[in-house]
């Protein structure tokens, strides 16, 4: 994390005024719509797995944790490798296909498969495509717009990729309303709708254009030399990145303490005492505030600081976990309460975190910088989902829910106070900060025209 040093310095990276927004390109668009289709296919198997496997093929709690910190850890090192050769190649766009490709054929081996760990090889091949995808296509979208609107497209992309989340349950609930073998319709229409996806991406998904140095020349230069396109960087490049470290390192922690959301949906089943019928409903109320808080959260990101808004989603997952352990009796307030904040917090976090990255990472390694941030917090959460399942395990859902409630906001205050220190310091020594001041998105001041200084 480092200090923004002010609007001339955003004006001097390229960042646009505020009030004067460019179009939503059309890559982001089009991934949007991309993520839209197979996130309905991915949540209609995410509404009834936990039920499916917990009370349909009797997995413990404990057991349910390692397959759910194996679906987080089985995508980590695969992100480095889908974004190093991503960057490597410069065929984006190839590598996220695979990646969607691969995610599309487990839905459909979900139906030959019947013991609880034959589920969990399968899923954790279909989190592995996911893996190998999601940084080449979030390079796409930082790529295809400018630093200063990072925050708006991954909103916008996130956006329609939670319409997608808000369908796949509601998609799930209907399916099991009206047909007799439930769950196994649910893996069949499920990988229909995957393979649209992988359609779609195929057909209308571009590549970012290369830099204008990289580009054949044009009749009028023919006989200008093209120059050889440089070498990739390598991955020790990344760790000369300003505030790249300080933001895995933020992830990460707090990664550790995040209960997953199958989790809470469980949890607030058992408080609200839901039939089973109804419990796919759970994530389509979550997803319906995600949607409608994206963008928004995108652009305050923008205008106020990623850090602060990050840090603000931790926040408002921290009160979920609180209201569930209240002790007033459970209703529709609590569900509403706890839905929505759950949804506020993927709103404040999930594209937040990758437009703060964005901009620092060069062209080159956009990818795999993105893919390093997504792994450290990949891994975090792994060894979060296996410690909550032990803790529900060995101690009871509700002390294992106040452990990680502690541990997050222990996570919080330290962060704040360092963030609030390096603030203090910088304005102590004649730094200015802007409105994303202490901000892990922050903007460094341009080398050719340094930001406005304070007077001695």
């Amino acid at each position: 994390m480092y200090l923004s040093a002010g609007r001339a310095a955003d004006t001097a990276q390229g960042l646009a005024p505020p009030g004067r927004r460019t179009p939503v390109p059309a890559t982001v668009i089009v991934l949007g719509l991309v993520s839209m289709v197979t996130d309905v296919s991915a949540e209609m198997v995410t509404a009834v797995l936990p039920l499916y496997l917990v009370a349909g093929l009797g997995m413990t709690p404990l057991a349910f944790g390692a397959l759910d910190g194996l679906q987080q850890g089985a995508t980590a090192l695969l992100r480095i490798v889908g974004g190093r050769v991503a960057d490597r190649t410069r065929r984006r766009k190839l590598v996220a296909g695979a990646g969607y490709a691969m995610s599309a054929a487990c839905k459909a081996a979900l139906l030959a498969v019947a013991t609880p760990w034959s589920v969990a090889a399968v899923l954790a091949a279909d989190r592995t495509g996911k893996g190998l995808r999601t940084a080449p296509r979030d390079a796409l979208i930082s790529l295809s717009c400018p630093p200063g609107e990072q925050g708006r497209a991954f909103g916008v992309h996130r956006a329609m990729d939670t319409a997608g989340a808000l369908l796949g349950p509601l998609a799930a609930f209907g399916v099991l309303w009206v047909a007799v073998d439930g769950y196994g319709a649910v893996f069949t229409v499920s990988a229909c709708v995957a393979v649209l996806g992988v359609v779609l991406l195929g057909l209308f998904v571009r590549e970012t254009p290369a830099p204008a140095s990289t580009r054949a020349p044009t009749p009028a230069r023919a006989r200008t030399p093209v120059p050889a396109r440089a070498p990739t960087p390598g991955l020790r490049t990344l760790l000369r990145v300003p505030g790249l470290g300080a933001l895995c390192l933020t992830a990460a922690a707090l990664g550790l303490f995040t209960v997953g959301d199958a989790f809470l949906y469980l949890l607030l089943q058992r408080r609200l005492d839901l039939p089973a019928v109804y419990f796919p409903l759970l994530p389509v109320a979550a997803a319906a505030v995600f949607l409608s808080a994206a963008l928004p959260a995108g652009r305050l990101a923008d205008r106020r600081g990623r850090h602060r808004v990050f840090l603000g989603g931790h926040v408002l997952l921290l009160g979920a976990c609180l209201l569930i352990l209240a002790p007033f009796p459970a209703g529709p307030f609590l569900a509403v309460g706890v839905l929505s904040l759950l949804g506020l917090f993927y709103a404040t976090t999930d594209g937040v975190l990758m437009a703060a990255a964005g901009p620092l990472l060069p062209r080159e390694l956009r990818a795999t910088g993105l893919a390093v941030l997504q792994t450290a917090q990949a891994l975090s959460r792994f060894a979060a989902s296996l410690l909550f399942g032990a803790a529900w395990t060995l101690w009871g859902p509700g002390t294992a829910l106040a452990a990680a409630a502690g541990g997050l906001l222990l996570v919080l205050a330290s962060t704040g106070a360092i963030a609030s220190y390096r603030i203090r310091g910088a304005r102590r020594f004649g730094g200015v900060s802007g409105p994303g001041a202490g901000g892990c998105g922050s903007t460094p001041p341009s080398p050719s025209r340094p930001g406005p200084r304070r007077g001695r």
